[in-house]
């Protein structure tokens, strides 16, 4: 049994279900191309507080890549779930850049990383200025063999005035890109600073400006990254996507129609949720590649409750979820984040973490979690 808390405070158990059985890949994932989002681990005696530089498990750190790579998942690094804007200052980003892209070319993996401005400490910079500080990261993320998801950036939100200058801006940057990268468009869910990206809080007039922009560059554009948690603005933006350019689902909410497809297609993925749900995404990616669709919806259908869970309202501390997941599954020894995010989380939203991750098999050592988990309870005064 494993025991269950809530907000009032009183506690329950249900049976600790076994962890599924699922084979790693023989070869390439082919029908779709999934990027998980990965997050960094810190190491557990450092200075890890609020305002404090980041100080990470390098060992840990790069062996939850190896673990999401040997599952056949790409890895999308350096990007929000890795606490970009909340913890992960510029040079720790950097290290981080450097050595995820050593250890991709060690085993063939595939990677991804973000890059944007917020190296620049100033709040309010100048149109020209955003562009040069995309540049700079764009220059070392490419100097160091990775390839690139070019995020959303506060600093661009603050200077553009119109939809004319987020063309501009992206044209100028995309124009320096050495290789075709992926745009990412982040919702204010995760990042209120975002809310009028691309100009326009309205998704249809701000789609048409991301559209433009690829429009005018689409040698440049390998994919976009829709993070709106809005299943029907992802798949009208992907009926207008030109050839080859792909749709990259980051809907933590809807990713399993949205990565299933239907007539009208379907969505690749680059997802938070994956990092924690490495060996369920490899499994039901399996499943598309041999036409199983409903082995597909069997294995991932469940993992939905679970993801709505880590990325609830206020969503951009789902991070502490994805970290708490990882810690419960042994890949990191203990439960911190950089930044002292890990207490943005309740208990009682842990434990209904718990319970859901029980449900559905994302619980890869259960035993394990069941220890930690339990531990976890005693320290916080809860009797398990």
């Amino acid at each position: 049994m494993i025991t269950l808390v809530d907000a009032a405070g009183r506690t329950s158990a249900v049976e600790l279900d076994p962890a599924p059985v699922f084979a790693r890949p023989a070869g390439p994932l082919t029908s779709r191309t999934v990027y998980a989002a990965a997050h960094v681990v810190p190491r557990t005696t450092a200075e890890n507080v609020p305002g404090a530089p980041a100080d990470l498990d390098w060992d840990a750190t790069l062996a939850f890549r190896h673990h999401l790579w040997s599952w056949g998942l790409g890895v999308a690094d350096a990007m929000d779930t890795a606490q970009r804007n909340m913890g992960l200052d510029a040079a720790a980003t950097r290290e981080l850049i450097s050595r995820s892209a050593a250890e991709a070319r060690t085993v063939g993996g595939g990677l991804v990383v973000g890059v944007t401005t917020d190296h620049v400490d100033d709040a309010v910079i100048p149109l020209g200025a955003v562009v040069d500080a995309y540049k700079e990261q764009l220059h070392f993320a490419e100097d160091a063999g990775a390839s690139v998801v070019l995020m959303a950036s506060r600093h661009l939100a603050r200077a553009a005035g119109s939809a004319e200058d987020y063309e501009r801006a992206y044209a100028e940057v995309l124009a320096a890109a050495g290789a075709p990268v992926i745009l990412h468009w982040l919702g204010s869910a995760f990042d209120p600073e975002l809310g009028s990206y691309f100009g326009s809080t309205d998704t249809g007039s701000a789609s048409s400006t991301l559209l433009k922009i690829i429009a005018n560059a689409p040698d440049k554009v390998a994919g976009v990254k829709m993070s709106l948690l809005d299943a029907d603005a992802e798949r009208a933006v992907r009926a207008q996507l030109p050839a080859p350019v792909r749709m990259f689902t980051g809907d933590d909410f809807n990713y399993v129609s949205l990565i299933g497809g239907d007539s009208s297609g379907h969505s690749d993925a680059l997802l938070g949720a994956f990092a924690a749900l490495g060996p369920h995404a490899s499994a039901a990616v399996q499943a598309l590649d041999a036409g199983a669709h409903d082995a597909y919806a069997r294995i991932l259908g469940p993992t939905e409750a679970l993801s709505r869970q880590v990325f609830a309202s206020p969503t951009y501390y789902y991070k502490a979820g994805v970290a708490f997941l990882s810690w419960l599954n042994g890949h990191q020894p203990g439960v911190g984040m950089v930044g002292g995010l890990h207490a943005a989380r309740s208990l009682p939203h842990l434990s209904e973490i718990v319970r859901l991750a029980n449900a559905c098999g994302a619980l890869e050592q259960p035993e394990l979690a069941r220890e930690r988990w339990h531990a976890m309870l005693r320290v916080s005064g809860v009797s398990a």
